[in-house]
């Protein structure tokens, strides 16, 4: 009987509800059902229908569009669970980056992205440069968001 059940994915535990009056800037809120860092915010004060208004502005974590909303300060809005990860990078082949972390783990399914970021990453790798990626993931979707070099001590170690 069990065999007439099929599990499903709600999405539910990639974001968690946050009061809106307790956002902060630099934090992170879904707009639009996209993962954005919050770029600026703005309250209202309490008019003649009840509840202050908080004011949204977000830049989408992946591709860096602005999205905007207003909501009641005591309602609730979704908060993504943003986590970043450090690899270093062994190799680009077919514009594929294979990246290694601290763990051993090994990731060969990250696209080299179409961005500065991208070209530093190509161009850093071709002088032969030793550096690690960081890779942001928040529901399902993940893309190295920046490089860091790595000194000959950390090399070392």
């Amino acid at each position: 009987m069990a065999d007439d059940f099929q599990s499903g994915h709600s999405g539910a535990s990639e974001t968690y509800p946050v009061q809106c009056s307790a956002l902060r800037k630099n934090g992170h809120v879904m707009l639009k059902g996209r993962p954005c860092k919050i770029v600026s915010m703005t309250t209202s004060k309490t008019g003649k229908h009840g509840h202050a208004k908080v004011h949204l502005v977000g830049i989408d974590i992946f591709t860096l569009k602005k999205y905007e909303d207003i909501c009641p300060s005591t309602h609730n809005m979704d908060v993504p669970n943003v986590s970043r990860r450090d690899y270093l990078v062994c190799d680009i082949s077919d514009n594929f980056l294979h990246l290694m972390h601290d763990n051993g783990e090994l990731r060969e399914d990250l696209k080299l992205p179409d961005t500065d970021v991208g070209k530093e990453i190509k161009k850093k790798f071709d002088n032969g440069d030793n550096f690690s990626v960081t890779v942001l993931k928040a529901l399902q979707e993940e893309q190295v968001f920046g490089i860091k070099a790595i000194t000959k001590e950390q090399g070392d170690a």
